[in-house]
């Protein structure tokens, strides 16, 4: 499983994929929830990138900034997982930098978008904001 501080690292992460706005994000729409039910099922396989990636994404904000990734300001945080994201990366990974933050950001979406059974999307919120339920106005267009 995971430890409170791998918790603490995957909330920031979620909260930076799926953000909250006028609506709720990542977190607040149960997707940790979402994750840690999917470890013990069909992501069990993953449960040890989870681990290894979220301790690596910590140390590599400790590298790059000399903070750790929970603390840093938003706008730090994306800037970093711009980078991740990129596997330009200063600290050695034990996972490919890149392939974590694409499954991360792959499960996240699903957590959030999923039918709530599934244990994310708590509340039907996704759905409410893209207007997917009856009688929900549908999303507003840019």
């Amino acid at each position: 499983m995971l430890v409170p501080a791998h918790l603490a690292t995957l909330r920031s992460l979620m909260d930076r994929i799926i953000p909250p706005d006028e609506d709720v994000g990542a977190w607040e729409a149960g997707v940790g929830d979402y994750l840690l039910r999917q470890f013990e099922r069909d992501l069990r396989a993953d449960l040890a990138l989870y681990r290894a990636g979220l301790e690596a994404l910590e140390a590599e904000a400790l590298a790059a900034t000399q903070s750790p990734f929970t603390t840093l300001p938003p706008a730090e945080q994306d800037a970093l997982l711009r980078r991740v994201e990129a596997g330009d990366v200063v600290h050695a990974w034990p996972v490919d930098p890149a392939g974590f933050f694409q499954a991360v950001v792959q499960h996240v979406s699903e957590g959030y978008y999923s039918d709530p059974g599934n244990g994310g999307n708590r509340g039907a919120a996704s759905w409410r904001m893209i207007g997917f339920l009856p009688g929900t106005p549908k999303a507003k267009q840019p």
